[in-house]
């Protein structure tokens, strides 16, 4: 009731956002889509036009099978919002070129269907899709996604190579030289051996104010640093640039960490040295060379716990 003695509605707070702009989701997943075409054409190079098929073989999957659950649920269509066709090249870029079509088949089924669109689609899946599809080939079909082999530029014959890491991992040599590494010349996952490309296309997403540099360097500086201090042949004896370049650091730093888990500066930074922690406790102390996909996967899951750790005190109210 106001001073007049009329009776007035108070006011009805909506959920945010309350910031408008004029990026659409479609025009942030398109410039992603566009910054992954480097990595793409480095894969076709490095190992043939099979790269290229499996890219298109699990974006098509990942777009056809969002455009028929949200049909037949009858929910907004938003297959066209490159989002799908963003997992399906991240998802690609995860698979040697010797993984079985029906593996990228089956693995985009899933990460559409079961990881993002049944936790109520974009925004609310609770993990990266593309690695959780990632992670379910390697617990169920591992002899069909770990096989790596050598790039096509070597003239090596097409059998199963292990990659820089996982040689040395196994007390051998990473037997390829640090720019062969950068430059994508080795063993690996199609979209992760050209550390190059893969930076050109995350530079390219900077200068389009898509995503905020600083959380994958922290990552990643967080990855270098444990890994050097407890190196495997004592304290400080850790190779930094193998562990930089050897794997797929660089890629989980610049499209997969990247995701939009937190809005303040601090909570990305947190979760981002959350992520780099266990990545490198992975690869120091564990049987697994790489420790990307676990180390990303489980802070996704720790967000809730993280953001807690984040919370900000409300002006109004008192402190507990």
């Amino acid at each position: 009731m106001n001073h007049a003695g009329t009776v007035t509605k108070p006011a009805r707070v909506i959920n945010g956002p309350h910031v408008r702009t004029e990026r659409t989701t479609r025009w942030v997943m398109l410039h992603v889509a566009i910054s992954l075409i480097p990595a793409l054409l480095g894969a076709v190079y490095f190992f043939g036009i099979r790269a290229l098929y499996l890219t298109a073989l699990s974006v098509a999957v990942c777009v056809l099978t969002e455009y028929l659950w949200q049909k037949i649920t009858k929910k907004q269509i938003t297959a066209g919002d490159f989002s799908a066709v963003v997992t399906g090249m991240l998802l690609a870029f995860n698979m040697p070129a010797t993984a079985p079509g029906w593996v990228v088949v089956l693995t985009s089924v899933f990460s559409i269907l079961v990881v993002k669109q049944m936790f109520g689609g974009i925004g609310n899946n609770f993990a990266n899709p593309a690695l959780m599809g990632r992670l379910l080939a390697m617990v169920v079909w591992p002899g069909a996604v770990m096989q790596y082999i050598a790039p096509v530029t070597l003239n090596a014959d097409a059998v199963s190579s292990a990659t820089v890491l996982g040689a040395v991992k196994t007390g051998g040599e990473a037997g390829y030289s640090y720019l062969q590494m950068f430059l994508g010349e080795i063993p690996g996952a199609l979209g992760e051996t050209s550390k190059l490309l893969l930076l050109v296309g995350f530079a390219y997403m900077c200068y389009m104010g898509i995503v905020n540099a600083e959380a994958a360097v922290t990552y990643i500086v967080t990855v270098l640093v444990l890994t050097f201090v407890f190196g495997p042949a004592g304290l400080f004896t850790g190779d930094i640039l193998l562990n930089l370049f050897g794997g797929g650091l660089i890629m989980g730093a610049c499209y997969m960490l990247t995701d939009y888990a937190f809005v303040t500066r601090r909570g990305r930074l947190l979760y981002a040295v959350t992520a780099g922690v266990i990545t490198a406790a992975i690869r120091i102390f564990s049987i697994y060379p790489e420790g990307i996909c676990f180390g990303i996967l489980t802070a996704n899951c720790l967000a809730g716990g993280l953001s807690l750790l984040n919370k900000r005190h409300v002006y109004g109210t008192r402190k507990v």
